[in-house]
């Protein structure tokens, strides 16, 4: 139901590891719910930067004979999601750069809320920019730096600089880690033997039998090379604002950051969920696969039985030849099924964490309900969607989620369906266990944890537009 709430970015990165470039595939493998656009790879030899990008899937773009062509010990890697830029090999990550100081790999998961601003400027003074993509400009200004090592350069760059980002930087004999102040993005930290890591999630240390050791704190810069690590605090606190849609959906399941497992907060949402709003249904039936963890704790709760009652195509590709002879929600039918024999004469309760513009959810309740059901409760784990997101994920704007200008009811009816139930703001921050507001609610309640640049709305609209 989530359709038009793309995912972002993640990052995977090792220092000190004979095969890193394999191990970063490995960890980009486990990553790929975090973007399937493109994917990257940069290693380095301690003498030269190594680099391999390509539009597609993990599995796809790394053959053994490219992998080869990446050696040494360290890495950093990259799968994308366009959040900023068009969807183009040429704003696929890593990026990468050889200038007066040496060869620099940027990697990148986040969004710069001034990006305009600084490019006009950096532009204004002669800059020259190959992609369309926020994160070169971070490239630009650490170029520009004075400071004598890169920790230095890097930390005056991102000192210009406002938004949300998870940045991994690699050099020819060092890697930097870097989180934004408000923490926005989750960023972990990981062992094995002599080599560090460095994932968006940690689903990525279980893969490659790396433990994880802990989080990169909010504000934290993780210097790694042939002296070990050294972490910096170069940034002047702020409150944290962790995006509580990692934990609703764009997380895996198995993974575990802001203190807590991904699964166990997703169940605790349907538990809280079947409380606030109780259903009269015979079966429980998940929208798959985001909205199986909370499906699981509503249909516990609420003492009724949960089936698989709608069926994934798990191996739909990118593209797909749509019969020319049109099929009615061809779209929506080639990635579900419903299982007739189990829906026929129930009522059924369909759990799912969001809805953004309602057009797919409308299309899964008509699918629903040509299968025999007698009565649709529609049930979502999180509360609605009225604002976009400027923090790293690609969102519709305003104007395009349904929830900022329907009434609950409107949209029931629109979705048509029996009944529409929210967890609410309250139950939510329950289930995460937000005692200290570190979380950001902005898609909730239009509260923005950093105040926009004119203008701010309408240039994304201008990347929307561009994708």
């Amino acid at each position: 139901m989530n359709c038009g709430w793309g995912e972002h970015c993640g990052l995977f990165g090792v220092y000190g590891h004979p095969e890193a470039a394999n191990v970063t595939y490995l960890g980009l493998y486990a990553l790929q719910h975090r973007g399937q656009e493109s994917a990257g790879i940069v290693s380095s030899d301690t003498h030269a930067l190594h680099s391999y990008r390509n539009m597609g899937l993990v599995s796809e773009i790394f053959t053994r004979d490219v992998l080869r062509g990446l050696p040494g010990r360290s890495a950093i890697g990259h799968v994308r999601y366009s959040t900023a830029g068009t969807s183009d090999l040429k704003n696929a990550q890593p990026f990468t750069v050889h200038y007066v100081r040496g060869g620099l790999a940027v990697a990148h998961n986040g969004n710069l809320t001034n990006a305009h601003i600084l490019r006009d400027e950096l532009e204004a003074h002669g800059s020259i920019f190959q992609s369309t993509m926020d994160t070169e400009i971070i490239v630009h200004l650490i170029a520009l730096s004075h400071e004598q090592d890169l920790a230095g350069r890097v930390v005056r760059a991102l000192k210009q600089v406002e938004g949300a980002y998870c940045l991994l930087f690699l050099s020819e004999d060092e890697m930097i880690a870097v989180r934004d102040p408000h923490g926005f993005r989750p960023l972990v930290l990981g062992r094995h033997k002599n080599a560090y890591f460095v994932a968006s999630e940690t689903c990525a240390f279980d893969l490659i039998g790396a433990e994880f050791a802990r989080e990169i704190e909010p504000g934290e810069m993780v210097v790694i090379n042939e002296g070990g690590l050294t972490s910096l605090y170069p940034f002047a606190p702020v409150k944290p604002s962790h995006c509580v849609f990692e934990f609703i959906y764009f997380a895996r399941p198995d993974s575990f950051f802001f203190g807590r497992n991904v699964y166990g907060v997703r169940r605790e949402m349907g538990v809280q969920l079947a409380r606030e709003h109780p259903a009269e249904a015979d079966i429980v039936i998940p929208t798959p696969d985001s909205g199986f963890s909370a499906a699981i704790g509503y249909a516990h709760e609420a003492n009724i039985p949960i089936e698989l009652g709608l069926i994934r195509n798990h191996y739909v590709g990118r593209t797909f030849i749509e019969p020319r002879q049109s099929i009615r929600h061809f779209g929506v039918k080639i990635k579900l099924n419903p299982v007739r024999e189990l829906i026929s004469g129930k009522g059924v309760a369909v759990i799912d964490d969001s809805i953004v513009r309602a057009t797919t959810s409308r299309k899964i309740m008509k699918m629903i309900r040509r299968a025999g059901a007698q009565g649709i409760h529609v049930r979502i784990s999180s509360p609605p969607i009225t604002h976009p997101c400027f923090f790293g994920i690609d969102t519709p704007m305003k104007s395009e989620l349904i929830a900022s200008s329907h009434t609950i009811e409107e949209i029931n009816r629109y979705i048509t369906s029996d009944s529409l139930g929210y967890l609410s703001l309250e139950g939510l921050k329950r289930c995460v266990g937000d005692d200290n507001s570190s979380f950001c609610y902005a898609c909730f309640t239009g509260t923005y944890p950093i105040k926009f640049p004119s203008g701010m709305e309408e240039f994304q609209l201008r990347l929307f537009e561009e994708r």
